[in-house]
């Protein structure tokens, strides 16, 4: 798709039943060729969409799921409308077997309707499916989720976990900036998005240069894969990245977990606040706060502190999750005042 995108690194042959930390500590994006081959869920889909979904509903167990709706008009893109007041879709409550009927029903479509099922705990809606298709993450402890649709779009975003997604039906093509990309990715709204994470604005297809002119030097960036059932890729943390549905029925499951201790809050709560209470001060007052940040929080030198008897530093040497428990009280009474 970019046209200066770069292809992303390939391993080859890891273990799914002993993924290396090679893989899941990686702070660069991954391509595992195959590593889901394996998976039941995999073979059935690669004798079609008919024989997934039979497969898939034989683990089902009536839950009701989140699903995206969109008009052909869209062409699979979720996204606002004209004046970013709403949504180009509409969100429902659905059994997961209606949906999977209403992708059966129009596969031949060349333009049907966009449907999505995004986010789902597998636990939750397929609970006997992780047995037969997963891997093993040695100490971590995953949530593994199922993602499933037709041909769709989803705008590049993204989010704080580290993540391992595999194809098991259909193709993806997954394009991914680093972090540092976020400024030529013309971002929108923070606090009102489609999913739940803001997202870029930019239509990958047909990108307006005019419009979003930095998007250029985004792409000279980018990485993409294509991966078909069975590959399966590593998505480091807070990487964008857009991700493309391509066949009629597509089906995802991605496990995500978190290489920081359980008590930690998500930074993005700090970064809400600090807008709120930080962004619009004088400059002088922001710019002392800013050498606020670095002393306590981006370079805390042991030399910044070694003033303060150690018994007596209480957070500035820490968290436990008992302090972290008594710091997040203390704040939920100050913002409640």
């Amino acid at each position: 798709m970019p046209q200066y995108a770069e292809k992303i690194e390939e391993v080859t042959g890891a273990d799914p039943r002993a993924l290396p930390d090679r893989v899941l500590a990686s702070t660069r994006p991954l391509v595992l060729r195959g590593l889901a081959a394996h998976w039941p869920l995999v073979r059935a889909g690669l004798q079609g969409p008919r024989a997934a979904v039979d497969y898939l509903l034989r683990h089902y167990r009536q839950a009701t799921v989140g699903a995206f709706l969109g008009a052909p008009e869209i062409g699979g893109r979720f996204f606002y409308n004209e004046d970013l007041t709403g949504f180009n879709y509409r969100a429902i409550k659905v059994k997961l077997d209606t949906v999977l009927a209403e992708i059966l029903r129009f596969e031949h479509d060349p333009n049907p309707g966009a449907l999505y099922v995004g986010s789902t705990s597998i636990d939750t809606a397929l609970p006997e499916l992780r047995a037969e298709n997963d891997f093993d993450f040695g100490n971590r402890n995953p949530l593994a989720s199922i993602w499933i649709g037709n041909r769709t779009r989803i705008a590049a975003h993204h989010d704080l976990p580290d993540n391992l997604a595999c194809v098991a039906v259909g193709r993806r093509r997954f394009t991914l900036f680093p972090p540092e990309q976020l400024a030529n990715l013309y971002i929108g709204p923070l606090d009102f998005t489609p999913a739940g994470q803001a997202i870029s604005l930019v239509d990958f297809h047909a990108p307006d240069f005019a419009k979003f002119p930095r998007f250029e030097e985004a792409l000279r960036h980018a990485f993409v894969a294509e991966l078909g059932p069975g590959d399966a890729i590593f998505i480091p943390s807070l990487w964008w990245h857009h991700i493309e549905s391509l066949e009629p029925l597509n089906v995802l499951v991605n496990y995500w977990w978190r290489n920081a201790p359980a008590y930690m809050d998500t930074p993005m709560n700090t970064l809400f606040l600090a807008m709120m209470t930080v962004r619009d001060l004088p400059p002088e007052q922001r710019a002392a706060m800013k050498l606020m940040f670095d002393h306590y929080v981006f370079e805390p030198a042991d030399e910044n502190f070694a003033h303060i008897p150690p018994g007596a530093r209480r957070m500035i040497s820490g968290f436990d999750p008992d302090r972290a428990r008594e710091l997040r009280a203390f704040l939920l009474q100050r913002l409640n005042r």
